[in-house]
């Protein structure tokens, strides 16, 4: 539903090298990724592992956006291995499917987000 909000500038952002994705159904201008589509085209079944195992732990797994307070918020790079270690705090925790967990953190928080 945003997606005309950014149709007007699609030239500039493709000269600087941005790809825009878009969840929902089309059509779309050509250059404009459309992952409803790709979802629906996507096997059910899983790559063999070497093919989604990230060779290095290091590497970017995935983006969150902090909240600004240093600052225009932006995003923040967390890796593989943050990841891992921030979803195996609740096994440190001893926590199973039967608790709730409550968060006082905000979602912008890489705490709260993961």
């Amino acid at each position: 539903e945003l997606f005309g909000a950014v149709e007007p500038i699609l030239p500039s952002l493709r000269e600087d090298g941005v790809v825009v994705w878009v969840l929902g159904s089309g059509p779309y201008p050509p250059g404009v990724v459309a992952l409803q589509e790709l979802l629906e085209a996507a096997s059910e079944e899983l790559e063999p592992e070497d093919v989604w195992q990230p060779q290095d732990m290091n590497e970017t797994s995935l983006y969150i956006f902090t909240s600004g307070t240093t600052g225009l918020p932006k995003a923040a790079r967390v890796s593989h291995l943050k990841s891992i270690m921030c979803l195996s705090f609740y096994e440190l925790v001893g926590a199973s499917s039967r608790d709730v967990v409550y968060l006082a953190l905000p979602l912008y928080h890489m705490a709260g987000a993961l």
